[in-house]
């Protein structure tokens, strides 16, 4: 059985539309890290790409700029690209049976934002029988304020990866996934 990094919703949208990840420092760049380490070490790269549905969706509107991946996610290689219209990349997608076709044993995740899709994505893999690891500065978010109330981004990441951690994931630092995948003996 083989593992699997999952790379969410890496958009533009995150970066230069309405919705700026703001927290963690840095998990843009250890999303690229993880992508440029799994293929050597025979994981599997899968990117997700979201998809706004609705008529006059305000963000992730199927060929506008914002929706498109950025840049350097589209520069790296992958396994498969999938394209999801919920928080689930399970939902509606191919995403179960290419794994099984593949034999994929675990998944990793990574990508925007914690606590929408990388969240159901790890639980949906979890239920799924799946070992999930949750790379917590290879995942990001930003501040959220609604009717609910409000709350910063720091605080909403960490309240999700101690959720994760508790049932669902092992949450990691890329750098020592890194070092896992590429010495997995250890």
């Amino acid at each position: 059985m083989k593992p699997a990094l999952l790379v969410i919703d890496v958009q533009n949208e995150y970066f230069t539309g309405k919705l700026p990840i703001s927290y963690p420092a840095g998990s843009f760049r250890n999303i690229l890290a993880a992508m440029d380490a799994a293929p050597d070490a025979g994981v599997a790269v899968i990117v997700i790409q979201h998809t706004n549905t609705a008529p006059g969706a305000a963000t992730f509107r199927k060929g506008t700029p914002e929706w498109e991946l950025h840049d350097e996610i589209k520069r790296r290689s992958c396994d498969l690209l999938l394209e999801k219209n919920l928080p689930g990349s399970f939902t509606g997608t191919g995403l179960s049976g290419w794994l099984q076709d593949h034999d994929i044993g675990s998944i990793t995740i990574a990508g925007y934002m914690t606590q929408m899709c990388c969240d159901t994505t790890a639980r949906q893999a979890f239920h799924r029988g799946y070992p999930v690891i949750f790379l917590a500065d290879a995942t990001g978010t930003l501040s959220v304020s609604n009717d609910a109330g409000s709350i910063r981004d720091e605080d909403l990441h960490r309240a999700i990866l101690v959720t994760q951690q508790m049932r669902f994931s092992r949450v990691m630092k890329t750098d020592d996934w890194i070092e896992d995948i590429r010495n997995p003996e250890l």
